[in-house]
């Protein structure tokens, strides 16, 4: 049956301010566009859905173009940290959790940011210990790249005073030599593989949790990064098959360079798998996080004089693992923060191109150079950004880089202004998924409510921009732009309704933009009780 979409503000993406006055889609395809007494002369059939959108405005479905689904599903089954605005609060959260669990089982805990505490504490694993007696105990920081444990997680990875800092990441010790239990990227790893596996009812639980939660927030895609977690490669990807079998979302998996050869040896390639699920570039990480100053950095931080970060790999192991991914004519996905390593994503990326037809991606990019810019526009890449990034480092940032840095720190209009292609991110569960965080973000670069006009506000990007994204940034990311991220004749029906016109309010606006509707390949997937939309023409509102 077709579709007949029309009353809104329906923004096509296609330019600044273009819309159409209705859109008919049928089988989940866009099949055209335009005035809407034009479309309803050539309907010759009364088998039409009518979806009066009463006035709400409808853009090209939104996509999340980086962010971690199955994790962002486990903050809502464990103990979630990220609110937390002292230690006493965290203190507490963990004694209120851990009374959850019977003794001898692991605490889990995630998301806490200790530049959201006056005091910026960083607990001791002492004090874990008094905390948490009689269970071990893993809670990873905000960024994901660090983490803190006590002594029983320690003991149950082997980590002692005598244990070498792993390639790639740092246990940290006391002036005495012993752990203190805070552990920088690799090193947190070491733990890790000490946690028994999930189960796969947890798997399918986070995950479907994750797809619920992005459909009510108006995402109908992301690109995600679970496959070398949970079990492997092959577990985490039958659950995505098995969730996306039942639920309409647009999920893109990024296929980690440790789970590479299961990707080889089962015979899959780059793209489309099943409609709605699609394998993506090799990731590779350069670097760590700014956070725990493991971002790495071509001079020492300015607050930690001491250290420039840390290289996940080298120079050269880094141009390897490019060179494997090219073996199988696929584009690479590096995670970079840090300006050097940056430098040694592009020395690599230059050394070995990417297939025609496709690009490799870049993400972060949250310290950059004048130089590395110019690099950085002869390539075919797409870089993924978090807006949201901005409202979580600053001012602390500034502590860390130092103002003259700040010049191509952040600075996504710069980049945008070079013709890069740039796509919107959220990073979850490190920032919120919400699509409408990001966006704003992107425009006030400020907390709302905050006296300033914006950290950087010459980096502000326009309403326009920012929605783009999420819309047509990444559908380049992913060499899909012929059939995602607009609304025209042959692209995807994928939708996100919302209450409020983006291009016709206030920034802090967006904020409260109420999603009316989600829309995935047709399929209504989210319709809110409240929602103003009227299907079939019927004088009732249908949830």
């Amino acid at each position: 049956m077709k579709t007949l979409w029309y009353n809104g503000n329906i923004y096509t993406m296609k330019k600044e301010k273009e819309q159409v006055e209705a859109v008919l889609t049928s089988d989940g395809t866009i099949e055209k566009a335009g005035l809407l007494r034009d479309i309803e002369k050539e309907l010759q059939t009364a088998a039409v859905r009518r979806i009066d959108l009463n006035g709400n405005a409808m853009y090209p479905g939104f996509t999340d173009s980086h962010l971690h689904m199955i994790g962002l599903g486990e903050t809502m089954i464990q103990l979630d940290l990220s609110e937390c605005t002292s230690a006493e609060e965290m203190a507490a959260l963990i004694k209120e959790k851990t009374k959850e669990i019977p003794a001898g089982e692991w605490v889990i805990g995630e998301g806490w940011n200790e530049n959201n505490f006056p005091d910026r504490k960083i607990f001791h694993r002492e004090e874990l210990d008094d905390l948490v007696p009689a269970h071990p105990l893993l809670l990873t920081r905000i960024c994901r790249h660090a983490a803190l444990v006590n002594t029983r997680a320690l003991d149950a990875a082997g980590i002692d005073k005598d244990t070498p800092d792993p390639e790639g990441g740092i246990i940290v010790k006391s002036r005495y030599g012993e752990p203190t239990g805070y552990l920088l990227d690799q090193a947190a790893d070491l733990v890790k593989n000490e946690i028994p596996e999930v189960s796969e009812e947890y798997l399918h639980e986070a995950l479907g949790k994750a797809v619920r939660h992005m459909h009510q927030c108006g995402l109908t895609g992301g690109h995600t990064e679970d496959l070398n977690y949970y079990g492997g490669f092959t577990r985490t990807l039958n659950t995505f098959r098995n969730i996306l079998a039942a639920t309409s979302f647009r999920a893109h998996l990024l296929v980690h360079h440790e789970v590479f050869p299961d990707f080889i040896q089962q015979g899959h390639t780059y793209g489309l798998l099943e409609e709605g699920l699609e394998l993506g570039a090799m990731k590779i990480f350069a670097d760590g996080a700014l956070g725990g100053r493991t971002a790495l950095l071509s001079r020492p931080y300015n607050d930690a004089p001491e250290t420039a970060g840390v290289a996940i790999h080298s120079r050269e192991e880094l141009k390897q693992l490019v060179a494997e991914a090219r073996k199988e004519n696929m584009p690479v996905a590096v995670h970079a923060i840090g300006d050097l390593a940056l430098e040694y994503v592009i020395d690599a990326l230059e050394a070995w191109p990417v297939p025609e037809g496709v690009r490799d991606r870049i993400i972060h990019v949250q310290i950059a150079r004048e130089d590395l810019m110019e690099r950085l526009k002869a390539l075919p890449v797409a870089l993924d950004l978090q807006p949201r990034f901005v409202l979580s480092d600053f001012p602390w940032v500034e502590e860390r880089l130092g103002k003259e840095r700040l010049r191509y720190s952040f600075a996504w209009k710069t980049l945008l202004d070079q013709g890069i292609i740039c796509a919107g991110s959220s990073d979850a569960p490190i920032e919120s998924v919400d699509p409408r965080t990001g966006i704003y973000a992107a425009i006030a670069r400020k907390n709302p409510g905050e006296p300033h006009n914006g950290y950087m506000p010459e980096e502000k990007l326009t309403p326009f921009q920012a929605v783009e994204l999420y819309t047509g940034g990444s559908a380049r990311a992913i060499s899909r732009e012929h059939d995602l991220g607009r609304i025209a004749p042959g692209y995807k029906a994928d939708f996100t309704v919302l209450r409020k016109d983006l291009f016709q309010i206030k920034p802090e606006e967006i904020l409260t933009a109420e999603v009316e509707a989600t829309v995935v390949g047709d399929e209504v997937v989210f319709l809110p009780e409240e929602s103003r939309i009227k299907i079939n023409n019927e004088t009732e509102e249908q949830s």
